[in-house]
């Protein structure tokens, strides 16, 4: 059986290559350059739509409540640190979505680099602990609240559909 950890390291993986993506697009707007029309904007709402929405929302709504249960504290911990962080990225999805475009390119580093440091973060500190905390039963549990999530989100919270819609791109 995966456990919920594996399920949210998988989504982590294609996560970082929207990054990488967005990453790109940044670098050729920093330098003067142009991209495909709505390329920018389809990156923003992947990421809000499944980074965001859903991998977010598995986490803030299944994981961490689970962790407290098993004994994790919620405050002065890693997961309000984790917290802090998601706030930190949907500040930042807004201003690459809405703001000027000096500040968007800004943003856009921002959240590439806070992304990435907070999967780090997750694949090494969190999600052992997790997997600690959290035996065979929450674990199905945990994993059976992700399917729940996906099914109120619909298919774009499916790391299939996020995969073929960030191929797109």
């Amino acid at each position: 059986m995966r456990s919920a950890t594996d399920i949210l390291r998988d989504e982590h993986q294609l996560i970082l290559c929207a990054l990488s993506t967005l990453e790109s697009a940044a670098e050729r707007l920093g330098e003067g350059g142009t991209l495909p029309e709505g390329l920018w904007t389809r990156t923003i709402c992947w990421l809000r739509t499944f980074a965001d929405r859903s991998h977010h929302a598995k986490e803030e709504r299944a994981l961490f409540p689970a962790m407290v249960k098993g004994g994790v504290p919620s405050e002065d911990g890693p997961i309000a640190v984790m917290l802090e962080e998601h706030a930190e990225g949907r500040t930042l999805l807004a201003t690459m979505y809405a703001g000027e475009p000096v500040d968007r390119i800004a943003a856009a580093h921002r959240y590439i680099r806070l992304l990435r440091d907070h999967i780090d973060k997750e694949n090494a500190m969190l999600f052992p602990l997790a997997d600690a905390v959290l035996d065979e039963r929450d674990q199905t549990e945990v994993c059976r609240q992700f399917t729940d999530l996906e099914t109120q989100l619909g298919q774009t919270a499916r790391l299939d559909h996020a995969r073929d819609a960030l191929a797109r791109l």
